[in-house]
Order: structure tokens, then C-alpha cells, then sequence
């Protein structure tokens, strides 16, 4: 909302008491700390939305809307910790509406809020860690293709895919995944508590499910659209605007995803987002989407 759309607000309403204030921010897509064709989440890319919306004059409460099948766990904590930052400081209650996903870090977020509702073929869920790559060892001897690979500290190029597989550094990665996943399961538990109906073997083990059988197991609190929810809860004159990001127009950045230095980071970029898009592509084509 404009500063002009709030004083025109203010006229409008002068002299008499507002409808509810509950600005939207909209949190959609793949969570990396980089832009995939500008269309990424991270923290960089949302605080200044978030802070807008909690800091809105008047506001009642913020409602999130949640689209993504998941991605960094970094920026997944760092963006669920700064809702909530925001949320005490401004004493705003937190309200989270998913769209087609919120699975893994998408979850994550999700559970930012006080409460969450989802439409009943939503998907959610997916808590658990992930972590996938390919070998290519086989096709290098098939090529003739000699690679050369020096390094100081003997695990320095664990997990190289042109090598055969080692069992002590899968044996690593998993010790990393279990780490990351404890710190998940935490943050669910802080967040949902007693209103979880299930132990930890049905929840915490990366199956997801529909938006129905997610208010089964208590990962959500009900099937509801934004505006039918927040019309029942603060009045049909409820107001909603959505908070996006403020941005100054450039084709190419904004098509490409170029956010610092010369335009002639393009053709990089461009070869880096086909490669980006690709793997976020197969992070929603995980969910039929």
C-alpha cells in the first residue's frame, strides 16, 4: 500500500472507526539464497515486504500466503525467524493460508504463523532433508576423459561426482542431513505443539499429504481460502492489500534475475538460471505441480 493509498484510506475513514487492516505478503517459490529468473525466495529477497506489512499503520494482523515446495534450510530459518521477530515486536498475530504447496522448507515457513489453513488439495507436509546428484565417473572412462583433482585436507572433494561413490563420505552427508532435520522437527514442535495428533515416525519421516489428512495430523488448523477466513474472523469489510516488492523496472534484470553488477553478467546468468530453473523444476514436479 502506497502512501497515497493510505491518506486517501485516512480521508475516506476520517471520523469514523476503519474496517480491519490485515496486509498480505505472499511468499512463493523455490527458497535459495540466488534467483532462479528472479522468482526465488530468501531473505534478501522478502524482509523488505515483511517489515512493510507488520510496520502498515492500523494493521490487526498479517496474512501470509505460502507457495513453495522447499528448498535451502538456511533461508527457510531465516525467513520463519524474522516473521516472528516481526510478529512480537508489532504484537500482530500471524495468519498463514497455503496455496498449492508448502512442503519441506515451504512447511517451514507455514509454520511461522499462529495458524494455518489450506484448501483440502493442498499439499504438506515433506519434513525431512534431502540432498540428491548424479555420478559421473562412468561417462568420463567412457570419453577418454581424464580429470585432475588436487586438494589440502583429505575430505576436501568428498562427494566429487566424477568419482566412485565413498561410504565414509555418505556416512558424513547423512550425519549432516540428521542435524539439519533435528532442527526441523524442533521448529515444528515449537510451533505447532500439543496441536500435532501424531507421533514422530508418521510425521517427521518426509511423506507429505493433501491438505485434509494435513488437519487429521494436526500440521494445519483448517480448510479455508484467505478472504472466507479472514472475513469470518475481522468482518466483511476486512481490508486485504497485498504488500509486494518495491522494484525499479529493467527488462533484462528482471527476466534474468540480475540483481548486482554489469548487464554484462547476462550470458553467465542466463547458462547459471537454465541449470537453477531446471533443479527447481524438479523440486515441484515432485508434488504434481
Amino acid at each position: 500500500m502506497s502512501a497515497l493509498s493510505r491518506l486517501l484510506t485516512r480521508l475516506r475513514y476520517l471520523g469514523t472507526t476503519p474496517p480491519p487492516l490485515v496486509p498480505v505478503v505472499r511468499l512463493s517459490g523455490v527458497i535459495a539464497s540466488r534467483e532462479v529468473f528472479g522468482r526465488s525466495l530468501a531473505l534478501a529477497t522478502v524482509s523488505a515486504r515483511l517489515e512493510r506489512a507488520f510496520r502498515l499503520p492500523g494493521a490487526t494482523a498479517v496474512a501470509l500466503l505460502v507457495n513453495s515446495p522447499g528448498g535451502s534450510p538456511v533461508q527457510s530459518a531465516l525467513i520463519g525467524r524474522r516473521i516472528r521477530l516481526l510478529a512480537e515486536e508489532a504484537g500482530l498475530p500471524v495468519h498463514v493460508f497455503v496455496e498449492d504447496v508448502a512442503a519441506s522448507g515451504g512447511y517451514w515457513l507455514a509454520c511461522a504463523g499462529d495458524d494455518i489453513h489450506a484448501d483440502a488439495a493442498s499439499i504438506v507436509g515433506s519434513i525431512g532433508v534431502i540432498s540428491a546428484g548424479f555420478g559421473f565417473q562412468r561417462l568420463l572412462e567412457r570419453w577418454g576423459v581424464e580429470r585432475r583433482v588436487y586438494t589440502a585436507g583429505g575430505t576436501k572433494a568428498q562427494l566429487d561426482p566424477f568419482r566412485p561413490e565413498n561410504p565414509e563420505d555418505v556416512a558424513r552427508l547423512r550425519r549432516l542431513q540428521d542435524d539439519i532435520h533435528a532442527d526441523f522437527k524442533a521448529w515444528v514442535k515449537l510451533r505447532r505443539g500439543a496441536r500435532l495428533k501424531a507421533d514422530d515416525a508418521a510425521l517427521f519421516e518426509g511423506e507429505f499429504w493433501t491438505g485434509r489428512r494435513a488437519l487429521e495430523l494436526g500440521l494445519i488448523d483448517g480448510i479455508g481460502h484467505l478472504r472466507d477466513v479472514l472475513r469470518a474472523r475481522y468482518g466483511s469489510k476486512v481490508r486485504t492489500p497485498l504488500v509486494g516488492e518495491r522494484r525499479g523496472f529493467n527488462p533484462l534484470r528482471r527476466l534474468f534475475g540480475l540483481r548486482h553488477g554489469s548487464d554484462r553478467e547476462l550470458g553467465g546468468t542466463l547458462t547459471d538460471g537454465v541449470l537453477m530453473a531446471i533443479e527447481d523444476r524438479a523440486l515441484w514436479s515432485r508434488f504434481g505441480l
